[in-house]
């Protein structure tokens, strides 16, 4: 498996994609059209018991 990660395509705020890597730390990703500041965070997996 590769150690890349993928980037968010969208701001979840506004909908664009003019999306840059933000100095605010790891995961951090700055939104040039509304300028937010939001981290992108890998939580876990469901249990299996949950999956339809």
């Amino acid at each position: 498996m590769s150690d890349a990660r993928s980037a968010p395509l969208y701001c979840p705020y506004c909908g664009e994609e003019d999306l840059r890597p933000s100095e605010a730390g790891h995961g951090a990703w700055e939104c040039h059209a509304c300028a937010r500041v939001f981290t992108v965070r890998f939580t876990g997996l469901l249990s299996t018991g949950v999956l339809r």
